[in-house]
């Protein structure tokens, strides 16, 4: 079961629980080209490139992740998922707009970006494009168990999207070792939230692959209900949704941790005497 985030800097380290958040679910609003399965996790753009906008089921709670997964992509396209909130309830749309930029976003009291293929961050005040694009340290990713972003602590391990390891992936591919995916890939994982200040507003970011991109925008109405919005745009054809765990972790992710740490490359896991079900979490999730 998740739990809420934990907020930072309350009353004591991390301060007090809040509130179990609902699972998220897609909203059964949504473009006219989306099929959702019947479990409401997965999303699918049936044809065309368009009309491909989603909604959460239910609003976000504060600091909760809406969290998608590329599964499929779909050659030919040119553009990539986009992401975002909006404050409209989607089930007042009628029709769905084709385009979550820039139909939806014209409507008001929404906030939508594209993820492209070449950057992954979004510029920090104070901070030229060329060290946001470069960073001087490594990526931390799974080296910190916990993503804090602003008052809000969220286990990293569930962001983080992995590539399937080919047989010598450890042997030829550097970035293999730090898991590294390029945003718009396929496993790429990208999530949305948002943070309330004090002012009665609130901030909105969006995390890729466990990084968090910086407020992307300010000023968000945090006191209205506030729904995530993913257009299933383009080369992206099907996206699905992840659960985070948001309290302590549960113990088949502790014991998958400890099995990927002393493991020195994942296609080595095949060797071990375990369930193969355990085995493909233990690569892939």
């Amino acid at each position: 079961m998740s739990a809420a985030s934990e907020p930072v800097g309350l009353s004591g380290p991390w301060g007090p629980a809040l509130p179990e958040p609902h699972p998220i679910r897609f909203h059964p609003v949504h473009g006219a080209n989306i099929r959702v399965d019947p479990s409401g996790t997965r999303a699918t753009r049936v044809e065309s490139f368009a009309h491909g906008v989603c909604f959460s089921r239910e609003p976000l709670a504060p600091g909760q992740v809406f969290l998608v997964e590329i599964e499929e992509k779909e050659l030919g396209w040119c553009g990539h998922l986009r992401l975002g909130l909006t404050a409209l309830d989607p089930a007042r749309l009628a029709p769905v707009p084709e385009f979550s930029l820039p139909d939806l976003v014209s409507l008001g009291h929404t906030w939508v970006f594209a993820i492209t293929r070449h950057h992954n961050r979004v510029s920090r005040e104070g901070h030229s494009e060329a060290e946001v694009a470069a960073p001087s340290r490594p990526p931390t990713l799974l080296l910190e168990p916990y993503l804090c972003i602003e008052q809000f602590r969220i286990p990293r391990d569930r962001l983080v999207g992995r590539s399937r390891p080919g047989l010598y992936s450890h042997l030829l591919d550097q970035l293999y070792e730090l898991n590294v995916l390029p945003p718009t890939a396929r496993r790429s994982r990208l999530g949305v939230l948002f943070c309330p200040r004090g002012d009665g507003t609130a901030d909105m970011h969006i995390v890729i692959n466990g990084e968090d991109m910086g407020p992307s925008a300010r000023g968000l109405p945090a006191a209205q209900p506030l729904y995530a919005v993913v257009d299933v745009f383009a080369s992206t054809k099907t996206v699905r949704l992840v659960q985070l765990e948001y309290g302590l972790p549960s113990l088949q992710t502790l014991c998958r941790l400890v099995i990927q740490r002393s493991v020195v490359n994942r296609p080595a896991i095949d060797g071990l005497h375990l369930p193969k079900g355990l085995k493909d979490f233990c690569k892939y999730e």
